[in-house]
Formats: structure tokens, C-alpha cells, sequence
């Protein structure tokens, strides 16, 4: 064989040799492509979740398969939630049949609404001192409150700002109300101040003299926060 054929033979094996080679390289490549694009995409980012705390849980324990949250923080805009409140009871039963098991409502009480979560009994012994910070007097004594005004005023109906529907009426129903803690503390310390007595036992007292259904929440502006977090719907009445 001549130089030039041996020399032709040899460019001939080794083009055979390199076409295979790139065969082979295609097909893992082909394998490789194939196989990314029928792996599954990649996880999508969790959707948010707010956290649980114990604290919140009783938001939960409140039966009822509708949830509404009024927040309020005047004497007059807890006494129109409070009428708002009944309308919702009165729709849903007269519009959909549903009963009073079936609504799950929470009235928030912070700030200046605060004491009317507390007991005739608080009322009583510190009204006067109680009703300063609300500007507040008893419509027919003309006086301080010795009672909570709008737990059970049967004899002050037209005169009051909840339209003649009681605190009393609404706890009957299952509503439940979250006092804030911050405001009671701070008006433990007022009444200890001004009675020259210890806000600690105060306080105390107070919680152990809430109305019924009553939750005292670290603050009631983070009970609005979990109420919604727990699917309550939300309303503001009043300023």
C-alpha cells in the first residue's frame, strides 16, 4: 500500500472515529436535556402562615361557623358594636336560620372602652375613678357610674349609646370580649394612686372581677391581629 492510501485509510478511521464520538456526545446531551425537562419544577415557595400561640387558642373554642371581630376603644363606639353586634345575631337568624351557636362574635375592648369589661363589682367600688378617663355619668344620677352602664341599663334604654341592647343580651347570645391587659394595667395604677393602694392587687382584682365570656389579652390591639389571623372577619365602630 502506498503512502498516500495508508494516509487515506487513516483519515478515514479517524473521521469514523470522531463522527461516532460526537454521536455518542449528542445522545448524552439529548439524555440530559430530556431528563432536566421532566424533572419537576422546583418547589414554589410555602404560602405565608401566621403563627399560633396558646394564648390565642380560646379565639378557636368560640363556636360558630360565621366569626365577626368588632374593635372598639370609646364608651360610644363599644355601645354602637354592641348594637352592630345584635344586627348581625338578627340578620343572620331572620335571613339564613342559622342561631346563635352558629356566630362566633368577639368584642374587643381597649383603650377608653377597657372598664366595660369589668364587673358591677369593680364599678362599684371604683366608678368614680373609672369614669374620668370616659368623661362619663350616669344619665339618671347625673353622677359617676356605680355600675358598668352598659352590661344591664334596663332603666336607661333610649339613653345610652347601644341603643337599648345590653352587654348582659349579647353574652347570652356567646359573645365573648377580649379586655386589654396594657389598659388595665395602666388603670390599676391609676386607681392605686388615687387611692393610695398597690396596683399589682388592683389588677388583680380586676381580673378576678371581669364579666363573663371575658379574655384579658396582653393587648387589645394585637387581639384585633389574631382574631383576623384565626378568620374573623373585622369592624371598626366608632372613633
Amino acid at each position: 500500500m502506498s503512502e498516500h492510501d495508508a494516509a487515506s485509510v487513516a483519515r478515514r478511521a479517524f473521521l469514523s472515529r470522531l463522527g461516532f464520538g460526537m454521536t455518542g456526545l449528542g445522545a448524552t446531551l439529548a439524555s440530559g436535556i430530556a431528563a432536566q425537562s421532566s424533572a419537576p419544577p422546583p418547589a414554589a415557595a410555602g404560602r405565608w402562615q401566621p403563627a399560633r400561640h396558646a394564648q390565642d387558642d380560646w379565639f378557636d373554642q368560640v363556636p360558630g361557623q360565621h366569626r365577626f371581630v368588632f374593635d372598639t376603644t370609646t364608651y360610644e363606639g363599644l355601645g354602637g358594636a354592641m348594637f352592630f353586634a345584635n344586627n348581625f345575631f338578627v340578620g343572620n337568624q331572620n335571613g339564613y336560620g342559622l342561631g346563635n351557636a352558629d356566630l362566633a362574635v368577639v368584642l374587643v375592648v381597649r383603650h377608653i372602652s377597657t372598664p366595660f369589661g369589668y364587673s358591677d363589682a369593680i364599678w362599684a367600688k371604683y366608678g368614680s375613678i373609672l369614669a374620668q378617663r370616659a368623661n362619663l355619668t350616669d344619665p339618671v344620677t347625673k353622677q359617676a357610674p356605680k355600675t358598668n352602664l352598659l352590661f344591664n341599663p334596663s332603666s336607661m334604654a333610649g339613653q345610652l349609646p347601644n341603643n337599648g341592647v345590653t352587654l348582659d343580651s349579647l353574652l347570652k347570645r356567646g359573645v365573648h370580649l377580649a379586655v386589654c391587659m396594657m389598659a388595665t394595667r395602666r388603670m390599676a395604677t391609676v386607681i392605686a394612686d388615687a387611692t393610695k393602694g398597690n396596683a399589682d392587687t388592683v389588677y388583680n382584682e380586676i381580673v378576678a372581677n371581669l364579666v363573663p365570656n371575658a379574655h384579658m389579652v396582653p393587648a387589645g390591639i394585637v387581639a384585633v391581629s389574631r382574631a383576623q389571623e384565626r378568620g374573623y372577619t373585622f369592624a371598626n365602630v366608632g372613633v
